[in-house]
């Protein structure tokens, strides 16, 4: 999908010498990636502490039987 966006060029430099990026639509799309996994990994630690376990549960016993 083509798209056109301003961006700082020395940012867009730095993102490419820094990273080892061959141009500035792969420095986008590792930024873009990268954004989406932050989000994701923020969304699970939201779950934390949320989710109740029961004591009694013996997670070793669903190997065994397997």
């Amino acid at each position: 999908m083509a798209t056109n966006l301003e961006m700082d060029e020395n940012l867009i430099k730095e993102a490419i010498e820094l990273g080892g990026h061959p141009t500035k639509d792969a420095v986008v799309e590792e930024a873009l990636r990268e954004d989406v996994e932050r989000q994701k990994q923020l969304k699970i630690m939201e779950l934390f502490g949320t989710i109740e376990y029961d004591d009694d549960y013996d997670y070793k016993q669903q190997r065994r039987s397997g």
